[in-house]
């Protein structure tokens, strides 16, 4: 790769890097002013005096929320979600509007990064480009929360005179959030003489329970599968959706042993999964108690199940060149981010796999030449390279010596 390639790649990477992690400074911003500006007393800024109070209160509590739902956006970026970057390029406008209306100094940062951070994002819109998939008993949870907080809102206010304090239809969603998640404040309850109003209020609070109950599942139960899976040593999307800061490795062969021997071995190293088109060599891997799939590695679907826009690095060396080349290009476009290196079978195809993508690429026929050579002019001590490398056990070293 030359150095101009080398420069691009580098301000791609930044770039893409700046487009994750500066909304996540803007949602932590926005809630941190937020809850500042709820609790002070003090509204000092430039446009202070054109702002009504109210609104300036209002701005603070809703820039909490925004905050929040920022933090989301950010997460959603790391895993390259187009619905997330959407979601970023809605809320970032939202927060620099909410920091102006705030009209406090500590809400001028919040306004700046706010600013800064929108072309960011828009510039890296590219990378963003994975789709955001809800099971069918996610959807079905959510539609239940959504209808419950309908139904209660809707029937809340049509029945407003037999209940108290209730006029609007802000009241009549506060009173059914609170009913349906058991808070219940007390300050809005049905009239004592109304059995109609009573009989809906429970109706409320046990659709309420129950939305709220499915929802709660629905969002631990994968994380419960992928725990047990992991510790049963079997391997599903809930397992991979874990990975973070991981290394794939490409293939299953005689230079890849070595690798995943190493990876194995390291006490405290990242984690590893192995992608590998033979279902034999995947089951071999799975006798190991290595976490592996079938498929082809050369296709983005199996890559992007293994989590490759978050992965450390990846590993190519399978016998066949022409595959690992395919694999390092697909790669290299799903995450410009990640530390390729591969193995070249053939010395001449080094460079092919450079211009494929590859950051680093080792000929290991060449260093065993290189050492071969060595070795026979006797200008070092290849002999005890080639053992270090080759990892030879100390009695074959002594039987030698």
């Amino acid at each position: 790769m030359s150095e101009d390639g080398r420069r691009r790649r580098l301000a791609r990477v930044l770039g893409v890097r700046a487009a994750m992690w500066l909304p996540a400074a803007v949602a932590l911003l926005s809630v941190v002013t937020g809850i500042v500006n709820i609790g002070t007393t003090d509204i000092s800024g430039l446009l202070a005096p054109f702002v009504p109070e109210l609104v300036q209160r209002t701005a603070g509590f809703t820039g909490a929320l925004t905050g929040f739902l920022m933090l989301g956006a950010a997460y959603g970026l790391r895993r390259r979600l187009r619905g997330a970057w959407y979601l970023t390029v809605l809320l970032l406008p939202v927060t620099a509007l909410q920091g102006l209306a705030q009209t406090s100094a500590y809400s001028y940062p919040l306004v700046v990064l706010s600013v800064l951070s929108l072309p960011t994002v828009l510039l890296n819109r590219g990378v963003f480009d994975r789709d955001f998939d809800l099971s069918t008993t996610q959807l079905a949870a959510l539609a239940a929360i959504i209808g419950t907080q309908a139904y209660g809102t809707i029937g809340t206010y049509v029945l407003r005179e037999e209940f108290t304090n209730v006029a609007t239809v802000t009241d009549a969603f506060y009173f059914t959030l609170v009913t349906s998640s058991t808070v219940g404040y007390g300050d809005v309850y049905p009239a004592p003489a109304s059995a109609q109003a009573r009989l809906f209020t429970m109706s409320v609070l046990l659709l309420g329970v129950a939305s709220f109950g499915v929802a709660l599942g629905t969002l631990l139960t994968p994380a419960i599968e992928a725990r047990l899976a992991q510790a049963l040593g079997t391997m599903n999307d809930s397992t991979l959706d874990l990975l973070e800061d991981h290394v794939i490795v490409v293939g299953v062969s005689d230079l890849t042993e070595p690798v995943i021997e190493e990876l194995a071995e390291t006490a405290g190293g990242p984690q590893y999964v192995v992608v590998t088109r033979s279902p034999e060599r995947a089951q071999q891997m799975r006798e190991r108690d290595i976490e592996v799939i079938t498929a082809d590695p050369s296709d983005e679907e199996p890559l992007l199940r293994v989590g490759i826009e978050r992965a450390r690095a990846l590993v190519a060396a399978t016998d066949d060149d022409a595959q690992d080349a395919l694999a390092v290009l697909t790669a290299r476009e799903l995450n410009p981010e990640i530390n390729i290196v591969a193995a070249a079978t053939e010395r001449e195809n080094a460079k092919k796999l450079r211009r494929a993508g590859a950051d680093t690429v080792i000929s290991p026929a060449v260093i065993g030449g290189h050492l071969l050579v060595q070795s026979a002019l006797g200008t070092g001590d290849m002999e005890s390279i080639a053992e270090m490398i080759l990892d030879v056990p100390d009695e074959e070293r002594l039987e030698n010596d």
